[in-house]
């Protein structure tokens, strides 16, 4: 059996598959507040666009990891391979799920505070960006500790 292919597959499925669901669980977040806001402050809109995407870049870092991962696992791959790309997986499999909850969350809070006062939208977006900071970290790292 090709115990190595699936284990390594098997981090690549599940690092794309984490990060999806992380996104559509943030984005779920950010469009619920940006309906009840823009049903309010139709104007706002352009304001608060960017905060309400902002939790679907995890999802693209996930399918951008798998089809890079892809290229190092194929059939006839050791066990040892297999591990090494199921860890190399791990850092972007686990923030991948997480920042973008609470990204979705901080920048929920963020499109509320605009809706009282747009000229914040700016400055404001510096707080879930920030959380992007750590899903970009865990991108580079997985990448780097691919074999």
């Amino acid at each position: 059996m090709e115990w190595g292919y699936i284990i390594g597959l098997s981090g690549i499925v599940l690092t794309a598959l984490l990060c999806g669901i992380g996104s559509a669980i943030g984005l779920t977040k950010t469009g619920q507040t940006a309906s009840g806001v823009l049903g309010e402050e139709p104007k706002i809109f352009s304001k608060v666009l960017v905060l309400v995407v902002l939790p679907a870049t995890q999802g693209i870092y996930g399918f951008v990891y798998a089809i890079v991962a892809s290229s190092s696992c194929s059939l006839g791959i050791d066990l040892a391979t297999g591990l090494n790309i199921f860890l190399a997986s791990l850092p972007l499999m686990l923030a991948g799920f997480i920042t973008p909850i609470y990204q979705g969350k901080t920048a929920s809070s963020a499109i509320n505070a605009v809706a009282k006062k747009d000229g914040l939208s700016g400055k404001l977006i510096l707080f879930p960006a920030m959380i992007e900071t750590y899903a970009i970290l865990s991108l580079v790292i997985s990448l780097l500790l691919l074999p």
